[in-house]
């Protein structure tokens, strides 16, 4: 919404039609220059095309360090400027928690959200060839009661100096 009253055309995608429906019902009608484009289906979906910059808010929480970084080469290959993502920080109270959580049947859990060591994903990153020339920047950890999230900003350092030296 916010970039959006900016002027950006933005794309916002869920699997959840009952989300994206709440989202569409909670837009205002004044954006100015920009728009909104709600879609049901899969972010990663290479028929969406490319972006400029790339925002998964808590869309990565439920896969392991590995994928995540799998996912973010991907997204990587078609962001121009930047991608801000989210990921559950491996923290020892949700540690405690997940590891309590594997005691209940598989049928009673919502869906596990993976804790990631940020060094871990760090390493990871650095290691994805996909990711030769993008680089964590600013990152800051989001922590409201019970819930906490850790927000990382990749930049592509080669379109920055583009941008630079244009």
């Amino acid at each position: 919404m916010e970039a959006a009253k900016r002027g950006a055309d933005v794309v916002a995608i869920d699997l959840s039609p009952t989300l994206v429906q709440l989202a569409r019902e909670r837009l205002p009608n004044d954006l100015g220059k920009g728009c909104v484009d709600f879609r049901v289906g899969d972010m990663l979906d290479p028929a969406l095309g490319s972006f400029d910059y790339v925002v998964a808010m808590d869309s990565l929480i439920h896969y392991r360090a590995p994928d995540v970084v799998r996912v973010l080469a991907d997204l990587a290959a078609r962001t121009r400027e930047s991608i801000l993502f989210t990921f559950a920080p491996k923290t020892p109270a949700l540690a405690l928690m997940h590891a309590v959580g594997r005691l209940f049947p598989r049928g009673d859990r919502a869906p596990a959200i993976e804790p990631v060591s940020f060094a871990k994903l760090e390493f990871l990153l650095a290691r994805e060839t996909g990711l030769a020339t993008w680089q964590p920047g600013r990152t800051q950890r989001i922590a409201s009661g019970f819930y906490t999230s850790q927000a990382v900003e990749l930049s592509d350092t080669c379109a920055q100096w583009t941008h630079m030296h244009a």
